[in-house]
């Protein structure tokens, strides 16, 4: 096969992830993986797993993206790939659109992800418009079918979002030159209960709800300290600067300890003693819930979305309601007293179990008529 996916751009985030392990493992197999995006730092990654990149503005909310409609639509006809691969909103219309104005007896099958709880209008539609329909979640299905009837509950196809269980296993320690390293960095740390939120700096990731958090855990004498792990996209500087000042105004400035983006975030994980997921709407997977859980650490969440589905299977003492700080601080004094452990991940939730089942419903659409 030759399958193409398009996206906005190849930096951080679980959608670039996805899309990489996907080509990956279609070069391991033998197949060819193209990748359509305006490009960023997951780049040369890319071309490493033995896949070719394919240089577009196809990321920008503008009318003016309609002007890469008939680039897309030559490029698909020169490359002729088997598969569509549509991952995201504004690249999904520019190639529905280079799609739909070609012949449909030589077009290449359509195939798109749903990876979020998009707001629910025509733009969004474009999600659900593949002739299979892949949902990350239970919770996205039911997302889809809820609000866009006109989605054939067969078309769509659970396939959650996997891990490699060989690098993420409970009792893993990081090397001992960047354990040396981060004590080194952070020898305020020493002696302290350390709660972990990852995840960039957005108002809809809850770090206001993790900063009352950390208050009250201290509060009740637990010797809490707060990591905040995620890239600071340009825009959210002012945000970023508010969350400080929120600190300051609850006297925790010494207790909150802000990473910035981090390619080591297995090795944090390892040494927190819990990992918080606060998101303010509900999440369409939780990948990194999924692999703090495989690394056997306790998550206090929200019980919405595709995190409340993960605790619900492997941590239940976690949850909370949606928005009930006073319930998760509940949880988290519980979880850092008494210190269970989540059930063990196994499939569906592993990597080579995800690109599997999409390997096999590309084959299954090219095999059904068109």
């Amino acid at each position: 096969m030759k399958v193409l996916q398009i996206l906005p751009e190849l930096n951080a985030g679980g959608v670039e992830r996805g899309t990489l392990e996907i080509a990956g493992h279609l070069t391991r197999h033998g197949h060819q993986a193209l990748v359509v995006s305006n490009g960023g730092r997951m780049v040369a990654a890319l071309g490493e797993l033995g896949a070719r990149h394919i240089a577009l503005p196809v990321h920008r909310k503008s009318l003016a993206s309609l002007l890469q409609v008939r680039p897309l639509r030559r490029l698909l006809e020169k490359e002729r790939p088997d598969i569509l691969h549509i991952r995201s909103r504004v690249p999904g219309w520019l190639a529905w659109l280079a799609w739909r104005g070609m012949d449909p007896a030589s077009r290449p099958r359509l195939v798109s992800t749903v990876h979020g709880f998009y707001s629910v209008n025509r733009y969004s539609a474009i999600m659900t418009a593949g002739e299979r329909v892949i949902a990350v979640s239970n919770s996205i299905r039911r997302h889809i079918l809820e609000n866009y009837p006109a989605t054939r509950p067969e078309s769509i196809r659970v396939i959650p979002r996997g891990i490699q269980l060989e690098s993420y296993h409970p009792g893993g320690r990081p090397p001992a030159d960047w354990l040396a390293g981060w004590h080194s960095q952070h020898p305020q740390l020493a002696g302290k209960k350390l709660l972990l939120l990852p995840g960039r700096i957005t108002r809809l990731k809850g770090h206001e709800d993790f900063f009352r958090l950390i208050a009250a855990l201290k509060q009740q004498g637990i010797p809490a300290h707060g990591l905040v792990a995620g890239d600071t996209h340009p825009k959210k500087r002012a945000y970023l600067a508010d969350l400080h000042r929120l600190v300051d105004q609850l006297g925790l400035a010494s207790d909150i300890t802000f990473l910035g983006h981090r390619s080591d975030l297995r090795e944090i994980m390892t040494l927190s003693d819990a990992v918080c997921a606060l998101s303010q709407q509900p999440e369409s997977f939780g990948r990194t819930v999924l692999e703090a859980l495989a690394l056997g650490k306790p998550v206090i969440g929200y019980d919405c979305g595709g995190v409340g589905e993960l605790l619900e299977e492997f941590f239940p003492c976690g949850k909370a309601p949606l928005g009930d700080i006073p319930r998760i601080i509940d949880a988290a004094a519980s979880v850092i007293r008494d210190q269970p452990l989540p059930a063990p991940i196994g499939e569906p939730y592993t990597l080579e179990c995800m690109c599997r089942a999409t390997l096999a419903l590309y084959q299954e659409l090219l095999a059904s008529p068109r």
